[in-house]
């Protein structure tokens, strides 16, 4: 999960919408109480099962642990074959707005001639 959560494209990613979550919440005043209820609902469900859980991830802990292992392998083939994984999202953005214009200017050229 952290080598997950640690890569450019998720990272940027989260930013993004934790940016856009916060200016809505402070824009929009009955939104920001709806979000404001289900925030402290979430914490509250999420700390009560954090006690029930937790004899039960110690009993797992090597089987979570070998998992861990071969999901980290995983992720590191996985990041060598698709680098964009290591990209933050407004890179792919620009990058795909500059393909897809490209693209546009050699097929209208090709019209036009």
């Amino acid at each position: 999960v952290d080598q997950v959560a640690n890569l450019n494209l998720v990272t940027s990613a989260c930013d993004m919408v934790s940016t856009a979550y916060a200016s809505t919440k402070e824009s929009h005043p009955y939104i920001r109480s709806v979000c404001d209820a289900a925030e402290k609902g979430v914490k509250s469900v999420t700390e009560a099962t954090a006690s029930c859980v937790q004899p039960v991830l110690t009993t797992l802990e090597p089987h979570v642990a070998t998992a861990s292992d071969y999901a980290s392998k995983g992720l590191d083939k996985l990041g060598e074959k698709i680098p964009l994984l290591q990209k933050p999202v407004e890179q792919i953005i620009s990058d795909t707005k500059e393909l897809v214009s490209s693209r546009v200017a050699d097929a209208k050229d090709a019209v036009s001639s």
